[in-house]
């Protein structure tokens, strides 16, 4: 089964925080884990990529708006990532299968890393992954936000069922 996905990035340093604060702003009792996820992935996506420290950064604060998604469930061992692949365009990217084990659609919020040879965090991003039936798999694509050169590897990072 096919489900509707959206893949969003998330690397910066001082403009990640700037900009998920303003997500925070906007955050109130109200919201729905649905508005909370796009709102958070809005943020993320809308930062530039920068090396190091602020990859570490924009990696806690992807974490921090899958902590915000309200009636959220980890369910990172129910989410896998396939053989990373670079692209002509120097961009790796990954599968992302989801497996919703819950007996109603759900929808999830993936965080995954992609790390260089030596483990080092060099990008993150969050996929979405949109009304997956119950009992059923649905794979979306993470893709990094800038070139990465070299060996990469893949891993789910977070991941929350909502």
């Amino acid at each position: 089964m096919t489900a509707r996905h959206r893949t969003r990035w998330a690397t910066g340093g001082a403009a990640t925080a700037l900009a998920l604060s303003a997500v925070l702003v906007g955050c109130s009792g109200d919201d729905s884990p649905t508005d909370v996820a796009s709102r958070a992935e809005s943020a993320v996506g809308s930062i530039a990529s920068e090396a190091g420290e602020a990859v570490e950064s924009a990696s806690a604060e992807a974490g921090q708006r899958l902590d915000d998604i309200q009636d959220g469930t980890d369910v990172k061992g129910d989410v896998t990532t396939g053989t990373p692949v670079t692209g002509s365009d120097g961009r790796v990217r990954t599968d992302v299968t989801v497996r919703n084990t819950d007996d109603s659609s759900r929808s999830f919020a993936v965080q995954v890393d992609f790390r260089d040879p030596g483990g080092q965090l060099v990008d993150t991003v969050i996929v979405t992954v949109d009304h997956v039936q119950a009992g059923q798999s649905a794979t979306a694509t993470a893709r990094s936000t800038h070139d990465l050169s070299g060996e990469v590897r893949t891993e789910v990072a977070r991941a929350v069922r909502y």
